[in-house]
């Protein structure tokens, strides 16, 4: 009996220390919980990965202050005064959510290193003379101007330039699309301020004291540079951004930079090899003739049916033009006739696109010309002739909303083209008007530059490009020794066959 009491008891003292046990244990690590829990959320809070704590409460606190803040803006004349600091709580709101627009837009830009080089690669080129040790010029007191005429269909490098600039000055607005960063390890491509069509356009004549034109020897010392430098080394120059906007730029440098991405305006005198729409971006030219503003037209109110002014005898695949003209030039309300810029050439242009229903934009030496912008902006409905012909943000925009196209060789069958624009209705046309006043923006230049405009939307396309060129960048870093030697210049770089 003595024996099954004791045994009892030791079973009880037992069981009392197990519960005593897991108890203990449980209240231990509950109040671990409690201690980690504080002390993480302070850490995330304050953590540099998440917007500024302001944002954060006033995100939080819905239902107090902050709404009543949103209340009292709504409200003319209410203000909100802090208790004793006589802080405008109405502006130090305003303030926050500015910073935090600007953080979260600053983000998402791509990023972009731009090289501090020589006033003779660009803005030295505008005649523009540095003052002391300055480079770029002060944007803010003084826009050196870029030269008129035919120039300035091939002036992108010109706008994005000045658009890096301005994303510096935090008083010049702008869409912030790239922004410049200083330290080029941070950037997301390096960009390469040289003004080559200007430089083409302007300077590649040999004068008769010079052996070389100006243009050639910037190119070579352009050439020189750029392969001297580390970030070129880095990634074999994959990561830079040339600007090759005319067909005839940098035509001895091109062969040389081809690992470079270039912005182009097609791809009519490169080889495949060393210019390809998987690594390069076709940029838009800027349209010559006035955009059509307040445009109140209709189908009825156009009375010229197809309209095209230009050179008609031309190189190349621009053969395509005489042959048209001589099918359309007896056929009635067609406007089929030469013209150039001289003698009022740009307004007589602008007068007969914006009184026509269809332009047509035809090859003519490259695939690609300045015709069709005109007649986006004359919200004329282009008629694309040129089979070999790529467009800007076409991952992004289908042309086939305002765009109609046909191959040449169904274009130089007889009453082709003719019975094929006659076949498109009121309100079909209707439909594709419509649709180019709503992109037209899309290839506008302003500066400073504005939401999706040309010089935005350009910079977007370089921004889908640079995930597949990380990629490519580091499947080449894969082998290498070091961080040290990558930076040394030390990866091979391999032949333009398989480079890309």
């Amino acid at each position: 009996m003595v024996e099954r009491n004791a045994s009892t008891v030791g079973l009880i003292t037992k069981r009392s220390l197990i519960c005593l046990f897991t108890f203990s244990s449980l209240f231990l690590i509950f109040s671990w919980f409690s201690v980690l829990g504080s002390t993480g959320r302070n850490h995330f809070v304050t953590s540099n990965s998440l917007p500024d704590s302001k944002y954060v409460a006033e995100i939080d606190d819905d239902n107090s202050k902050v709404s009543n803040l949103n209340k009292a803006e709504s409200s003319p004349g209410n203000r909100v005064i802090l208790g004793n600091n006589g802080v405008d709580e109405e502006e130090a709101t305003a303030k926050t959510k500015d910073e935090c627009r600007c953080e979260m837009s600053d983000k998402t830009s791509l990023r972009v290193y731009m090289y501090d080089m020589n006033p003779e690669f660009h803005f030295g080129l505008l005649d523009w003379k540095p003052q002391g040790n300055h480079v770029w010029p002060d944007i803010r007191t003084t826009i050196p101007p870029y030269p008129g005429g035919l120039n300035l269909q091939h002036s992108i490098e010109y706008w994005l330039t000045l658009d890096l600039l301005a994303s510096e000055i935090p008083i010049i607005p702008n869409a912030r699309a790239a922004i410049r960063v200083r330290n080029s390890s941070e950037a997301d491509i390096v960009f390469v301020p040289f003004f080559s069509s200007l430089s083409y356009n302007r300077f590649s004549k040999v004068n008769p004291h010079q052996k070389k034109s100006r243009n050639n020897v910037l190119q070579e010392k352009l050439v020189r540079f750029l392969t001297s430098q580390t970030e070129w080394k880095r990634s074999g120059g994959r990561d830079h951004v040339i600007l090759a906007h005319h067909p005839n730029s940098m035509l001895s440098a091109r062969m040389k930079l081809w690992p470079a991405m270039f912005i182009l305006s097609d791809f009519g005198r490169y080889p495949p090899n060393i210019a390809n729409i998987e690594k390069d971006v076709i940029a838009p030219y800027k349209h010559m003739i006035r955009s059509y503003v307040n445009d109140s037209s209709d189908f009825d109110s156009r009375p010229t049916l197809l309209y095209f002014q230009g050179a008609i005898y031309r190189k190349d695949g621009g053969f395509v033009r005489q042959e048209l003209f001589y099918l359309l030039r007896d056929e009635k309300d067609v406007h089929f006739s030469f013209g150039s810029v001289q003698k009022d050439g740009v307004s007589k242009a602008s007068r007969g696109m914006h009184s026509s229903k269809f332009c047509l934009n035809i090859a003519g030496d490259t695939p690609s010309s300045n015709r069709l912008f005109d007649a986006i902006a004359s919200h004329c409905v282009p008629v694309i002739i040129s089979d070999e012909i790529e467009l800007p943000y076409e991952d992004v925009l289908d042309y086939s909303q305002f765009c109609i196209f046909v191959r040449t060789s169904d274009a130089l069958k007889e009453k082709f083209l003719i019975n094929l624009v006659r076949s498109i209705k009121k309100e079909k046309w209707t439909q594709m008007w419509q649709r180019l006043k709503e992109v037209e923006k899309f290839y506008e230049f302003h500066y400073p530059s504005k939401e999706d405009d040309a010089i935005q939307m350009i910079w977007q396309a370089v921004a889908h490009k640079v995930p597949a060129l990380k990629r490519k960048i580091h499947r080449t870093w894969r082998f290498s020794h070091s961080v040290r030697g990558r930076e040394r210049g030390l990866l091979s770089v391999p032949s333009p066959r398989n480079f890309w």
